[in-house]
This record gives structure tokens, sequence and C-alpha cells, in this order.
């Protein structure tokens, strides 16, 4: 799903980066890894890694705080900022990761981004580190901060917005047809009944991409089975795409597509070239699953409608299933994590505690963004659309769990033939029991 931000908007650079470039992550020479500088804390000037977008602004005026700082002078280290064109990072992360001029830190999606290195050995395991350091145990958002891990251990800390999965609805649309946003699943069924006598489709969907028909299912599982289920599947366990709670997303899932919740023709409408979020807009469709991102697309797109119509609300929840309504799906943010080697861990983990600064914070404000910091919701009525951010801002605070976008989180190997088996869901090539069978067989 997408991931970076410029001037408030939403770039698609990050789908298409991880496709090409991540799966790469599991080749040889991972193994030689290390900075320049050696292991342990000698002092000087370390390197971070970062993805060179619109976005990149922030971290550079951070590490410029930083350098100048007394923490940078008692760490008697300062930070170089590398930045890495986006269709260039994984591929350029990989190569510098499995030789000697690897960075110190490095920009991430976590989960199934980092899990090769973390299986190398080659990342600082920071759970203990910010268990003892308040200003990262409580600076942070706690379902981000875990989001970005593996097996309960934190590799990542946050370092820009927050990205949850919402539903969004055209508000004229709902009053005129004296429809309220549904809190449980019985109650959204009902609505859609009402939308299709209207000759109007209940959700937009640029099926043509993939990447948005997954968010179906991963809040399906989630509130069916629990965070708990695709936290298995996260961490290795394959057999776990067998449980009770994949199968029944997956009937849910056709269940919606054979009663016309999508329309006919979303297989063939995308969401990157403006598809998906037109026939939202243009009243064609009631409501649309997305990123949060998608209001900045329809700013951009279709200001008037954004301005005017567009409303949101949580995934509903489902009668006798295990996950609750606040659990949220997504990309909870970007991290940065620290080589195992690098030259000067001090300073490492000192600039680390930048990341938790109100000033940071505004600054990721200022480029509209919402800060997954603790202390952020103060800072949101400086943003673009405060009520929009504040809402935000509190599904995720809120939210006992936050699931990672499931091609972000599982290993990299796995996310390209996972996506390939939700497409075959949902284009009807598959039947509910053969896209579980398909999963389990992922390795």
């Amino acid at each position: 799903m997408e991931s970076t931000t410029s001037n408030g908007g939403r770039t698609f650079s990050r789908r298409w980066v991880l496709g090409a470039g991540a799966t790469t992550l599991l080749t040889a020479g991972l193994s030689a890894c290390g900075s320049s500088g050696g292991s342990g804390s000698g002092g000087g000037t370390i390197t971070a890694f970062v993805y060179g977008d619109d976005a990149v602004k922030v971290q550079v005026k951070a590490i410029d705080r930083f350098n100048a700082s007394a923490a940078a002078k008692k760490a008697k280290g300062k930070i170089k900022l590398e930045k890495v064109p986006g269709a260039e990072y994984p591929a350029k992360l990989r190569t510098a990761m499995g030789s000697p001029n690897a960075p110190d830190v490095f920009f991430n999606w976590g989960g199934g981004s980092i899990k090769a290195y973390k299986d190398a050995n080659q990342l600082i395991d920071l759970t203990d580190i910010i268990k003892s350091d308040s200003v990262l145990k409580d600076g942070f958002l706690p379902s981000v901060l875990a989001a970005g891990g593996l097996s309960g251990h934190n590799y990542g800390i946050p370092m820009r917005g927050m990205q949850p999965v919402i539903l969004f609805y055209n508000k004229s649309l709902f009053a005129e047809h004296k429809l309220t946003p549904p809190t449980t699943w019985d109650q959204l069924l009902d609505i859609n009944a009402k939308l299709k006598k209207a000759k109007i489709t209940p959700f937009a969907l640029g099926g043509a991409d993939v990447w948005p028909e997954l968010m179906w299912l991963e809040y399906l599982v989630d509130r069916i089975g629990g965070p708990q289920v695709f936290e298995k599947i996260k961490n290795g366990d394959a057999s776990a795409w067998g449980d009770p709670a994949v199968l029944k997303a997956a009937e849910t899932v056709k269940q919606l597509i054979d009663d016309g919740a999508f329309g006919k023709g979303f297989s063939s409408v995308a969401y990157t070239n403006g598809g998906a979020p037109a026939v939202f807009a243009k009243g064609k469709a009631a409501m649309h699953l997305m990123g949060s991102w998608e209001y900045s697309t329809q700013l951009g797109k279709f200001p008037d409608f954004a301005k005017k119509d567009l409303g949101w609300f949580a995934f509903p929840s489902i009668e006798g299933g295990a996950g609750d309504i606040r659990n949220v799906v997504g990309n909870p943010t970007n991290y940065w994590s620290v080589n195992a080697r690098t030259s000067n861990k001090d300073a490492a983990l000192a600039f680390l505690r930048e990341c938790a600064s109100e000033q940071y914070a505004k600054d990721l404000v200022a480029n509209g963004d919402i800060p997954t910091t603790a202390n952020a919701e103060k800072l949101l009525d400086a943003s673009p659309n405060p009520e929009f951010a504040k809402f935000q801002y509190k599904m995720v605070q809120q939210a006992p769990a936050f699931t990672l976008s499931w091609d972000q989180a599982v290993d990299p190997n796995v996310s390209t033939p996972m996506l390939t088996e939700i497409n075959k869901l949902f284009v009807g090539k598959s039947s509910p029991s053969q896209f579980v069978t398909a999963l389990k067989g992922l390795k």
C-alpha cells in the first residue's frame, strides 16, 4: 500500500518499489554486513539511508537539529543523510547492507521489509532499549511501535506519518437515501441492498491494482479472527493461513462480489490512474475502502467533493467475530532501524530520540502527515483538515492492534504470489477453499 508523502498528498512509489526491489532482499551477501567503522561507539559521523521523496525535508531538518545538539556532542557523533531515489531504494539498501559501507541507520517499512536483515543478525534489537528509555517508551503510540517489529521484538522507531485504512463515504448520497454509517456488518449489508435498489454501486474498488482488494481481506480476517491470526502468518507460520477466519473472510469477499457490492467492472478499474477515486467522487459508488491518503487524493482531483461530501468511519464489527472494532489495518508508519555493526551506537540511538520530539511532530504536521507520537493530538489544528487528522489520530491512538499491510508484513518472497492469489479470488479464478490451500503453500 502507499507510503510516501508529497505536500500532503500520496505518491505511489512505495507500491512499485517494493514489488520490484524487495524480492531481492533474501539474496546472497547479507551476512557480509557492517558499516565501514566496525561495531561499537567510536565517535565520528555515521550514515543514515532515507527514501528520497518530497517528504524527506522533515528528516533533513531533524538531522540538522540533531547535529547541532548537545546530544550529538555527548555521543561524539553526527549523522550524514543519504537520500536514495525511491525506485532504487530497496535494491541499493540490500547491496549496501552486504558491503563494508552499510548505513548505520536506515529507513524501512517494518515487518517483512526487514526480516532478512533481522535473520542475518544485522539489526540492533531495540526492545530493551525502548523499555529503559522513557523518551522512546512513552514517545509513540503503542500500536504503531509494535506494528513495525517481528516476533514481539522492536527493530524500528517510527519516523513518518500514520496511514490507516478507512471506510470513506459520500455524505450527500447517504443523506439522500437516509443512510447512516454502519457499525456492524449486518448494517453494512442492509445499506448495500438499499444502494443497489437505487442503482448505486456500494463500493468503489481499484481491482486492477490488486492491493486495494487486499484491504478487504485484511479487515475481514481481523474482525473475524482477531489480529493474532495474521500475526502468526507475519512471523513465518504458513499453516496459519488455514485458520477458519481466513476461509470465512474469503467466503465473505465472494459473497460481496456475487452480490454486486463492487459493481461489474471493478477488475478493470485502477486506483493509481485515478479511476476508482473518480467513480467514488462522481457518486457512482457510495463508499471506498482506502488508505488515509484518499483524502489528499480527492482534495487534489475533486476538491469540491473532498471539502463538502467526503465522510469516513471505522470498518464495522462482525457478529461473533474475535476482532475489536477499534483494531486498525494499513501502514502504521515508516521506521528507522539501526545496523548492529554501527560505528557509533550512542549517536544512532540519540538520533532516534529526536523522532519523539515535538518539533519533529510539528514538521510532519506541516507536511500534511499525522505523527505517531504520543503527544501529537494538540498539534493537529495546524493540519490541512483538523477534523480528519484528529479522527485518524484517535483511531490509531485507541487501537488495541494495528496490523501492518500484509504485502509489507510478509516475507518479500511471499508478497507477490500472495497478491496473485488474492486477485484470483476476486476475479473468480479461485474459490475460497482453493485460495486458502494456495496460501498455505506459500513459503
